[in-house]
């Protein structure tokens, strides 16, 4: 590496905020999409910001709120380029934060896992999920944190699309309403206490 190459090299590495997290909600944008399966990262993060008096404003790629707490900053992000270009939201606001990728965090539905079931991973596949996809397509690697949100799979054989976009049931509202509170425990835990210690703590409850 060239002399110049390297204090180029460590002018960027300088400028990483090691206190900021990015927090991605997966979802799609428009009232058709509320409330839907595919959009609980989009309802995490509208809980999480509530109970911090944080507010989303849209911005570019994505609506963004802003919160702060002992000396951390979380930008929660909902991406507004649809599920299967969230990549293009994480990577601007990766960018324009200067968070490093350890400092990311996706939040997902899964429907691999029972209704409810709460997964924190440091890394693995998309699991045919478009949106994890296309964010391993943008990074050109796979190893980033997801906590994936189980939505269950009670749907007849080719019906996964009209599932995954359905409304949530009343009974079904029942069960993810204390899961999402323990959702955002984990978002905090993340951030305030790591990953590992944070997988220990939550993936067996």
């Amino acid at each position: 590496m060239g002399l110049f190459n390297f204090f180029k090299q460590t002018s960027k590495n300088q400028q990483i905020d090691e206190m900021k997290y990015l927090i991605v909600g997966l979802g799609n944008v428009g009232e058709e999409y509320e409330d839907t399966r595919h959009n609980i990262g989009f309802m995490v993060l509208d809980r999480l910001a509530k109970d911090h008096s944080a507010t989303f404003s849209l911005q570019r790629h994505a609506f963004v709120a802003e919160m702060s707490s002992k000396g951390r900053t979380l930008v929660l992000i909902k991406p507004t380029t649809f599920m299967n270009l969230s990549g293009k939201a994480l990577r601007y606001w990766m960018d324009k934060e200067k968070i490093k990728i350890e400092n990311v965090l996706i939040i997902v539905d899964d429907l691999a896992l029972p209704l409810g079931t709460l997964r924190l991973k440091k890394n693995g596949s998309a699991g045919g999920h478009n949106g994890l996809t296309n964010i391993a397509e943008t990074l050109g690697h796979q190893n980033y944190a997801r906590l994936r949100f189980g939505i269950g799979s009670e749907f007849s054989k080719g019906r996964q699309v009209d599932f995954v976009l359905g409304k949530w049931k009343k009974d079904e509202q029942e069960v993810i309403g204390p899961k999402i509170d323990m959702a955002c425990e984990m978002i905090l835990s993340f951030v305030f206490q790591g990953v590992d210690k944070t997988m220990n703590a939550y993936n067996n409850k």
